[in-house]
């Protein structure tokens, strides 16, 4: 009985240049750009309570902070994970649009001038760089033909 030794999944060659392909365009300037703008929305909206000064709002304070962390773990580690980087833009633009209605729905007397201002500016921020994120990773996609590819299906498999 002959046997046959296969390599692992992960050195497949479609696999290795699709990663390969993932890694140029996480090195391109506006893939950099987003990472970094990314990454200062998602630190000032944990710290939006303090620096805004509505940290009187417990709910919302402590919401502005897991969210903030959240959407910098989300969208802060592009470069080392682009292979996950459209499904993690979509959950960091759902916290984006969270960020945005979240003083008008966390228990509390939170809707305040301050809160809601700040909220809304660095939602809506948060969410554009998430959607940014999203389609770079889809025209990434697009201009390489990686089209079924990238979405988890190999060539000649259906």
């Amino acid at each position: 009985m002959a046997s046959t030794h296969r390599a692992p999944i992960e050195e497949h060659p479609d696999l290795v240049e699709l990663r390969a392909r993932h890694d140029r365009a996480a090195a391109t300037p506006r893939a950099q750009m987003v990472e970094a703008l990314a990454l200062l929305a998602g630190l000032y909206l944990a710290a939006s309570p303090w620096i805004a000064g509505f940290n009187d709002s417990v709910t919302l304070a402590v919401t502005n902070l897991i969210c903030g962390v959240a959407y910098m773990l989300l969208l802060g580690g592009l470069g080392n994970s682009y292979e996950r980087t459209h499904s993690m833009a979509w959950a960091a633009a759902a916290i984006g649009v969270w960020t945005c209605v979240a003083p008008w729905v966390v228990t509390g007397d939170v809707a305040q001038t301050r809160s809601i201002t700040s909220n809304l500016i660095v939602g809506v921020v948060a969410t554009l760089l998430a959607l940014a994120a999203a389609s770079g990773a889809r025209d990434r996609d697009a201009r390489s033909g990686l089209g079924a590819q990238s979405h988890g299906r190999m060539p000649g498999h259906h």
